[in-house]
């Protein structure tokens, strides 16, 4: 059996977890390159918070599932 044999909402938590890691990871980054260069900070700072924040929705939206 595969991974969403068994968990029928498995691919939604994956991408749940990475939009909320690599948004976080970009926010991050976002604001060490926005100390040298301001517009690429937030560039790169404004998407990935934008990322995080659909990851945390997605959180809901998976609370709200039935199995």
């Amino acid at each position: 059996m595969t991974t969403n044999e068994t968990k029928p909402h498995a691919a939604l938590e994956k991408w749940t977890w990475i939009l909320i890691y690599v948004g976080l990871f970009l926010l991050i980054l976002g604001l060490a390159t926005g100390r040298a260069n301001e517009v690429m900070g937030w560039s790169v700072g404004v998407p990935g918070a934008a990322m995080a924040a659909v990851g945390v929705v997605l959180i809901y939206v998976r609370s709200r599932l039935k199995p």
